[in-house]
């Protein structure tokens, strides 16, 4: 079973000028042009799942998103897509439209990005969102790492802080995106120690001398084989076959010499990954 946990989904009327201004930084290769749920469904048809969610980053990266979106694909492929619902901490109605989201539209998780709504991890606007979330077994994924938005703070990208929200919240299961790059150090860490939270490798293969790194370092913190590491693409910013690909000969640039090698089993646990069988407690059937 092939699980993509990392999918961006927007119709094309949710962008505005400034992702085209900047969406040349995020990848040498660009990006796919679109990421609306018929598009979705056909760039995944190699996956088992996918988790979806929509990215309220209107003034970081240009993308205006919203729920509805997500909730519409799930609808329309029910057995393709798992809907995660977006977070924005500043809006005031943000605790309705969580509500709404999980309750009315019956998504199944979240999906927030402290460094592209600009709010630390430790912001007490989050409080009752992570209450919320831990009350009703709700996963929540983060763009943990940096960003290429000019308007995006870095520093609210260092995945040291959920070290501090998963001993306040021990009930919380919390899923670091990308690995923290190029922090990755300090998300291994945290992986390693707090049982509730999770990372996952998505968007890192086109940058492979640092996923070969963040790899054997996973490896000498022993984290590799305990369902902690997830796969996923990040799509639009990569797809299927590459994200595959990228991990399964992520050794070819070592090949002659002395470095250490990703393991055959390590590559395997990360395509295999099932994140719910974990990131739920009890599991979520699907």
């Amino acid at each position: 079973m092939l699980v993509d946990c990392h999918v961006n989904i927007y119709n094309d009327d949710q962008v505005t000028p400034l992702y085209a201004k900047q969406a040349g930084l995020a990848r040498a290769a660009g990006l796919a042009p679109k990421a609306d749920a018929d598009t979705l469904a056909r760039e995944m048809a190699d996956v088992d799942k996918a988790i979806i969610f929509s990215l309220r980053y209107a003034d970081s990266i240009g993308v205006d998103g919203n729920d509805e979106v997500t909730a519409a694909a799930v609808a329309k492929y029910p057995d393709k897509f798992v809907g995660f619902a977006a977070v924005d901490p500043r809006m005031p109605n943000c605790m309705d439209l969580l509500v709404h989201a999980i309750e009315d539209l019956k998504l199944k998780g979240v999906k927030f990005g402290p460094i592209y709504n600009g709010v630390s991890l430790l912001d007490p606007r989050l409080e009752p969102v992570y209450e919320y979330l831990q009350k009703n077994n709700l996963p929540l994924t983060m763009h943990m790492g940096t960003t290429y938005g000019r308007n995006a703070p870095v520093n609210y990208g260092r995945p040291l802080d959920v070290d501090t929200i998963a001993l306040r919240y021990p009930d919380l299961k919390m899923i670091m995106a990308h690995m923290g790059h190029p922090w990755y150090e300090e998300c291994i860490v945290v992986a390693r120690k707090q049982p509730n939270v999770y990372c996952e490798v998505s968007a890192l293969h086109y940058r492979p001398w640092q996923f070969y790194n963040i790899l054997v370092c996973a490896q000498e913190y022993t984290i590799t084989d305990r369902n902690k590491i997830f796969w996923g693409t990040d799509f639009p910013f990569a797809r299927v076959a590459e994200s595959v690909e990228g991990l399964k000969n992520i050794n070819s640039q070592v090949e002659g010499t002395p470095l250490p090698r990703v393991a055959d089993t390590t590559i395997d646990y990360i395509l295999n990954s099932n994140p719910f069988e974990h990131w739920w407690h009890g599991g979520l059937a699907v």
